[in-house]
């Protein structure tokens, strides 16, 4: 059993979904602080004048130690913004008009959306049904767990029988190595390294975007340039 448990991301680049389809169980572990001009709450897109932000306004002043799952929106025009924005700058990638419908509805549907949590799990969900990734996801509130980080972690991976546990190396700082060795788990470190590149709008190649600028370039090969396309727990889908 291989459990990914990580905080809920707006819009996330490919490698965010590599690790959702590399487990079995993926915990969106929104009960973290929030952070401020983090990936929590924006994106990077491509233009023609280069990269661009897409941030939904969070209410900060004066919450400083709020949770991501307490974060609500400031102002809703965000979404219309938002979309706008995609159909000015992807209108001319290949895969756009097959997949703008989806997400032109999914903007809609969450205008009025205050919660950042609900808004980036809607996205996280449609996106693994585009890319095919099949894996379970829960909330962190599913589980009962307190103490270190570590602790945090290993007791949501024992109430799931986890034998595996995926992380990002930055995590290499702090994570309890030994804490999970005695519990029989093993920590696997995702490797971000050497995805290929795809067709992008806007030379020169940029990987640090969000995920949609590869579905609107790329459609179904999508997964095989997010290394998905030999996972388990991963099978693209034709929309048409």
């Amino acid at each position: 059993m291989k459990v990914l448990i990580t905080q809920s991301n707006y819009i996330p680049w490919r490698g965010y979904f590599h690790a959702i389809g590399l487990a079995d169980v993926f915990v969106v572990y929104d009960e973290a602080q929030y952070t401020r001009r983090d990936w929590r709450n924006r994106n990077l897109i491509k233009t023609a004048n280069g990269l661009q932000w897409l941030t939904i306004p969070i209410h900060v002043k004066g919450r400083f130690y709020q949770k991501i799952s307490e974060a609500t929106v400031s102002d809703h025009r965000w979404a219309a913004r938002h979309w706008k924005a995609l159909q000015l700058n992807y209108a001319r990638a290949p895969y756009f008009t097959q997949y703008a419908p989806i997400f032109e509805q999914l903007y809609h549907q969450l205008h009025q959306e205050t919660s950042l949590s609900n808004i980036n799990l809607a996205f996280i969900e449609t996106i693994c049904g585009i890319l095919g990734i099949k894996t379970q996801i829960r909330p962190s509130t599913d589980f009962v767990f307190d103490g270190t980080k570590s602790e945090k972690l290993v007791s949501i991976c024992r109430q799931l029988r986890a034998t595996h546990y995926l992380s990002g190396k930055a995590a290499q700082g702090y994570l309890d190595m030994e804490l999970f060795s005695r519990h029989n788990m093993e920590v696997v470190w995702m490797n971000y390294a050497n995805y290929p590149e795809y067709h992008q709008l806007y030379p020169p190649f940029q990987s640090q975007v969000t995920v949609l600028d590869l579905i609107f370039n790329e459609g179904l090969r999508a997964p095989q340039f997010s290394c998905l396309q030999s996972d388990k727990n991963s099978r693209p889908i034709s929309l048409q």
